[in-house]
């Protein structure tokens, strides 16, 4: 009955602290490309967006069943975020419950199982994967390596084919959750160690060995899926030399400890420190972590649960220290989900074995217990405030971390969105200023000239863009829309042809190098340029529509209209194509249908002058032709 109550007192712990996440929002840190603004995912489950899910890559990941629950979220939820959030609590609590079970089973001891659960359940550190929607991954791998954990236990109690293939699967499914669980096998010969008792002698690692080798050739594939997916964003990391990426290594170590004892000034994003840490810091880290681990391995016979906890966290943690980096954070609060629980476990054990050598009372150990448990909720409710919106977010990680000019940038983004314009170009300053190399900040600010109409501070920008990245076949594009808008039409034509030198295959810069040629009378190449388009992307409504425009203007309207219409079948509510379609109708004389064209563009594009003008010349020819019919 104590293990009943001890479950629902974690979930209701989890609920305390995370409930509030129900009223939350979305925010502009991934969860657009994972959720909202992907139109496949936002669609919601479907059998292609599952095909979709195991056949791409977004996001520089490949975890396709995180995707496929974020599309059944949409399915149940739509794009109400509070959802999403409680589906994020939901599998935090089940894991808080079922990491309590399985310590049960692997140890039998009821208060120090309970506490470990209870410290994995409300840490401060538990926030970022808790209540940002887009670390539904944690909380989707937690719950799956802790069930690849526990069918092993019950494998290696009566090894079977059948329950090796349970651990294989819970595994897999975690893997294709995120693929940070590829250090599994590891953290199985260590419970092997301890508590299972499985491993004494050398033979018996051999064996043990042996016996995870299909384990650890599904942690292989995985490896390498994830660094082919996830190419492009190393390859953005490649200026940080090895050193500084081991230096960085060692502090994120150290750092993750300090937090867990104190978790204070937790932020979203923590930024690579230019140059490295001082190396001073960096040793001092290497030496807190050789002194930890001496100390544990000379506690090994006595205390085996030491050595165990401190290699289930140094082990765990290898595929995100960022010795391979990824991102621009120097370490991250999400990246502790799994490996702090070898922590907790091993100072959980260590409390339980001096308290027995000194005889303390239970209750006395029970009210310590219970008052550091209140003071971790208190702390974890309040970060969890911090992540309520996108601003509210960026505001405290600001608060908290120096020179962070992706929380600038990315405040600034959320200040856009409020129609904060000034104050976000000053957020985008900021970061530029802090980073000169920092592209994202430059063509931020860039958007922001342009909605002012300052269109030679806007092309500063995106020329600072192109010089950053070169080959970004987006920077050229955008420069090209600013040459456009100032009406260089020359200077747009060859950024789109340094488009498409760098990707040929962009059917976007082929029709808009075809507009900027037309409007330079060039009509010839322009069609040659819109059906290159075509041919690239066969269903591009905004190439067909060009072609027909190009055909009404050369008088062949029955060809134009047959295009129009062609658009209008891939794209409905293409209003341009419903305008082009009306006036072609016009002028073969079907005034009536073409009438009816131009209002459904005029209701699509009600502030549209032009539409406006063609649907009253319409009304008034009808009327014309209507009053000799009346006489």
């Amino acid at each position: 009955m104590r293990i009943i109550w001890i479950c629902v007192g974690l979930v209701a712990l989890v609920f305390i602290v995370f409930g509030q996440t129900g009223e939350f929002d979305f925010l502009n840190f991934d969860d657009t490309s994972y959720v909202y603004a992907n139109p496949v995912v936002a669609k919601g489950l479907t059998i292609s967006g599952i095909g979709w899910a195991f056949t791409h890559v977004h996001s520089h990941n490949w975890h396709p069943l995180t995707t496929i629950v974020h599309m059944l979220d949409c399915t149940v939820y739509g794009l109400w975020a509070g959802g999403h959030h409680l589906t994020n609590v939901y599998l935090h609590a089940a894991c808080a419950v079922l990491l309590f079970l399985l310590l049960i089973e692997m140890t039998g001891a009821l208060w120090r199982c309970a506490f470990v659960a209870a410290v994995f359940a409300i840490h401060p550190l538990r926030v970022e994967s808790v209540a940002w929607v887009s670390e539904l991954k944690d909380v989707l791998s937690g719950l799956f390596f802790i069930l690849a954990v526990w069918a092993y236990v019950r494998y290696t109690r009566a090894p079977s084919r059948g329950r090796y293939i349970m651990v294989a699967a819970a595994l897999a499914l975690g893997l294709m959750s995120k693929p940070m669980l590829v250090t599994t096998p590891f953290i199985l010969l260590v419970l092997d160690y301890w508590p299972l008792g499985r491993l004494r002698t050398q033979a018996q690692f051999r064996g043990l060995i042996i016996e995870k080798l299909p384990l650890i050739g599904l942690a292989a594939l995985s490896c390498v899926g994830t660094v082919i997916a996830q190419k492009a964003a190393i390859e953005l990391m490649e200026p940080f030399p090895f050193s500084l990426r081991l230096g960085n290594a060692l502090v994120a170590y150290a750092v993750y400890l300090g937090k867990m004892i104190y978790p204070a000034n937790l932020a979203a994003l923590y930024p690579v420190i230019p140059g490295g840490w001082p190396i001073w810091k960096v040793i001092a880290a290497f030496l807190v972590l050789v002194a930890i681990t001496g100390a544990a391995f000379v506690q090994r016979r006595t205390r085996p649960f030491l050595i165990a906890g401190w290699l289930w966290y140094l082990g765990m943690l290898v595929p995100v220290i960022g010795l391979l980096q990824v991102g621009e954070q120097a370490y991250a609060d999400r990246y502790t989900y799994l490996p702090e629980i070898g922590l907790y476990i091993g100072l959980a054990w260590l409390i339980a074995d001096w308290a027995a050598k000194w005889r303390l009372k239970p209750a006395l150990i029970a009210s310590v217990a219970s008052i550091y448990l209140a003071i971790l909720a208190g702390a974890a409710l309040r970060q969890t405030t911090y992540w309520r919106d996108s601003i509210t977010l960026w505001d405290h990680t600001i608060a908290c971390t120096d020179g962070n000019y992706v929380a600038h940038n990315n405040l600034g983004t959320a200040l856009l969105r409020v129609n904060r314009y000034d104050d976000a170009a000053g957020q985008f300053a900021i970061a530029s200023q802090i980073d000169p190399n920092y592209a994202m900040a430059h063509k931020n600010l860039g958007q922001y000239f342009l909605i002012e109409g300052r269109l030679d501070d806007a092309e500063k920008q995106s020329r600072e863009v192109v010089r950053i990245q070169p080959d970004s076949p987006v920077a050229h594009s955008n420069l090209a829309g600013i040459f456009i808008r100032q009406g260089r039409m020359d200077d747009a034509a060859a950024e789109f042809r340094e488009v498409l030198r760098l990707d040929p295959s962009d059917a976007s810069a082929e029709n808009d190098l075809g507009a900027v040629l037309r409007r330079q009378g060039h009509n010839d190449e322009a069609a040659a340029c819109f059906q290159k388009a075509l041919a690239l992307r066969p269903d591009y409504a905004n190439a067909i529509f060009n072609i027909g425009d190009l055909l009404l203007e050369a008088g062949k309207t029955q060809e134009a209209a047959a295009q129009f219409g062609d658009a209008l079948r891939i794209n409905p509510d293409f209003a341009e194509a419903h305008h082009g379609l009306g006036v072609a109708l016009l002028r073969l004389g079907r005034t009536d249908d073409a009438i009816a064209e131009i209002r459904q563009a005029v209701a699509l594009d009600p502030q549209n002058a032009t539409f406006q003008n063609t649907l009253a010349e319409a009304l008034k020819l009808q009327q014309a032709n209507a009053a000799p019919a009346q006489r």
